[in-house]
């Protein structure tokens, strides 16, 4: 049942630190609940990294935790809510470290997921829980708090912040009349995970888009497995690649995906960050579900061979699952063909010809 308020909150503490991809997602919830309740006060308690994402938010208070910062983060953190009094609580994340966050935070209602999505035990530290759903895109799960709060979900909002150091960075290291295929390539957990593609495939679709005239630009972090890759690419590839993994900070980053014709990569921050400014995507899913967790406005461009992973590597169908169910298996992405990937970004390439 949705939540009744006779008159909008007064303050609203958001807890959700993580990830760059998921803040991404939580943030058009956030763009609406401004728009509905203009006069209430938002708190965002949230990692180092997001933050600096999302940095320039009109009207948002944000809290930074840096989860590396050990016991003596906690403490402080701790600290700073100690005075601290709220009159609603959205618990976004279900990780068990948010949650024993949740116990310092002095609010009435704490709102979390339904007992089915509450992993973690988090259906133990909320007093109010969303409607159940089921198969839904993570944005849209996060949607379900605006619904409990008694808010129409609208169209995804974004506006992400861009200052102008980050547009002029990018300005200077991009070609200006030129259409630009940035390949983020690489998920730095890659060892966990399996979502990454291989080097020699990227350098096939580097070497096809430079015969559409497209110069290729590799992004990501300096996470020493990003740049390894990156090298990989470039030793690859018989074409001119402008290599930035490792040389932008956050809003630097999102101003080069801002200037792109067309982002390649997989299930990483950055794909959700280029969705979040209008970039078109293809997304590489063979190791997660692009339905649950694709660059939200880009599905139909996705490379989606994840009921293929099940079948060969789980001997299941997407039916037989638990929704959200990895392929942890180190060959799973290796089922995306170069021509696939070609195909998309010659099929999107006609359709912004046309649009």
């Amino acid at each position: 049942m949705p939540l009744t308020f006779t008159a909008p909150p007064r303050s609203i503490c958001l807890l959700r630190l993580s990830a760059l991809g998921d803040v991404s997602h939580v943030l058009p919830m956030v763009r609406q609940l401004q728009q509905q309740w203009p006069e209430t006060k938002i708190s965002w308690i949230i990692g180092s990294l997001e933050a600096e994402m999302i940095d320039g938010l009109t009207n948002i208070e944000l809290i930074i935790y840096n989860k590396k910062s050990g016991k003596a983060g906690r403490q402080q953190l701790k600290r700073q809510l100690a005075e601290r009094n709220f009159d609603l609580l959205l618990m976004m994340q279900v990780a068990l470290r948010a949650s024993l966050i949740s116990r310092w935070i002095k609010a009435p209602l704490k709102l979390g997921f339904d007992r089915r999505r509450a992993r973690d035990f988090q259906w133990l530290f909320s007093n109010r829980k969303i409607a159940a759903q089921s198969q839904q895109h993570v944005l849209d799960g996060f949607f379900g708090f605006l619904t409990t709060l008694g808010i129409p979900a609208q169209a995804p909002q974004w506006h992400l912040p861009l200052p102008t150091e980050a547009i002029e960075f990018a300005q200077q290291r991009l070609p200006e009349n030129q259409p630009i295929l940035i390949i983020n390539a690489c998920s730095s957990n890659r060892s966990r995970n399996f979502r990454n593609w291989s080097a020699d495939r990227y350098a096939q679709v580097a070497q096809h888009a430079h015969q559409h005239g497209m110069k290729v630009v590799l992004s990501g972090s300096p996470h020493p497995i990003e740049i390894e890759m990156a090298a990989e690419i470039q030793n690859s590839s018989s074409v001119p690649i402008i290599n930035l993994v490792g040389k932008t900070r956050i809003k630097q980053l999102l101003a080069v995906l801002a200037r792109a014709s067309v982002v390649i990569s997989p299930d990483t921050g950055p794909a959700h960050m280029a969705n979040a400014l209008g970039t078109p995507v293809i997304g590489l899913y063979a190791s997660s579900n692009p339905k649950r967790t694709g660059p939200y406005n880009a599905l139909p461009w996705c490379v989606n061979r994840y009921p293929d992973a099940l079948k060969k590597y789980l001997n299941k169908t997407e039916s037989e699952v638990r929704w959200g169910q990895r392929v942890r298996h180190p060959e799973a992405m290796l089922l995306i063909q170069v021509k696939e990937v070609t195909e998309k970004l010659d099929a999107l390439l006609a359709w912004q010809a046309q649009t």
